[in-house]
């Protein structure tokens, strides 16, 4: 779907791996992350993604659930989803989406389709030696796209490298992509998404040649496409205008934002920004009801927040 016309949804990113050395804006807590929620729901955010300071799926499901609940009880209609736990088998890591979803809080889940390097560099520009591999095996993604399928979730999928959207379009064509499938082009600016002074980063730089570069694997796809930039800027960088002028959408937020010196916005402040270069392009920006109409997510259970009975 990469028409003009169609709303735009805007994903915000809240946390991540973001600390607040970097930015005192950055909601941690569950409390925090409900109301910075809120307010970016709002502003013309379409999906809320968040982080939390748990490694195990118990106290992601824990919290998750805390803020979720705080938001839907305000924006029934709001699209809420976490990140991956660390350590185990993915049968483990991503155990915390059961528990949301026989809570009746998720219509969304984390779907990662492939594996990537993440650090940083020295100061002399050089990677630093981490061992951590971000991985998501063929059976992980295997196991994750059935779950989504079983449990009608839309699987929300970052697209660390091109190799990631290789094996969504293999899915789309075989037929076997589960409803509800959201894309979001990752391009790794100028900062390490997990620290270093920056200058070495994944996957392709923000710029329009490497956009073209996604746009050409995307013909002939149906797939909802989002971009982003994780350690720069997906505004200042031009990224944000190319993907609405193709038809795309646009993920923002402290997660992914590493603006110039001195700026440290918060997440509504991205929001309002993403909305008004919306503006500017002549494209509106999706509610959350439209968000779900144009990703075709399965219809919430009878038990979710907001629906009778």
């Amino acid at each position: 779907m990469h028409r003009r016309d169609v709303p735009v949804i805007v994903e915000v990113a809240l946390n991540g791996a973001t600390k607040r050395e970097r930015t005192p804006h950055v909601p941690i807590a569950p409390a925090e992350v409900a109301a910075d929620a809120l307010a970016c729901l709002e502003a013309g955010a379409s999906i809320v993604h968040q982080h939390d300071e748990h490694g195990d799926p118990e106290g992601m499901a824990a919290d998750s659930l805390a803020a979720y609940r705080e938001i839907l009880g305000v924006r029934p209609d709001a699209l809420c989803y976490p990140t991956t736990s660390w350590g185990g088998p993915i049968e483990r890591r991503w155990s915390h989406h059961f528990t949301l979803h026989e809570a009746g809080v998720l219509r969304v889940a984390f779907v990662d389709p492939g594996s990537v390097n993440l650090g940083g560099a020295d100061a002399d520009g050089m990677p630093i030696p981490s061992e951590f591999v971000y991985t998501n095996t063929f059976r992980d993604i295997v196991w994750k796209f059935d779950q989504c399928r079983t449990l009608g979730l839309g699987p929300s999928m970052a697209i660390f490298e091109p190799g990631f959207l290789r094996v969504a379009l293999a899915y789309e064509a075989a037929g076997a992509m589960p409803a509800g499938a959201f894309v979001k082009l990752y391009f790794g600016g100028g900062v390490g998404y997990l620290g270093g002074t920056g200058g070495l980063s994944f996957g392709l730089p923000p710029t329009r040649p490497s956009l073209d570069a996604y746009l050409a694997m995307l013909d002939g796809s149906r797939l909802p496409w989002a971009v982003a930039v994780l350690g720069g800027d997906v505004v200042e960088s031009g990224m944000a205008g190319w993907a609405l002028a193709e038809g795309g959408h646009l993920r923002v937020g402290l997660e992914d934002f590493a603006g110039g010196p001195g700026r440290t916005p918060g997440n509504r402040e991205l929001v309002e920004q993403a909305v008004a270069l919306c503006r500017e392009a002549g494209r509106p920006v999706a509610t959350p009801d439209e968000a779900a109409a144009i990703l075709g997510l399965p219809a919430r259970s009878a038990s979710s927040p907001g629906t009778p009975g």
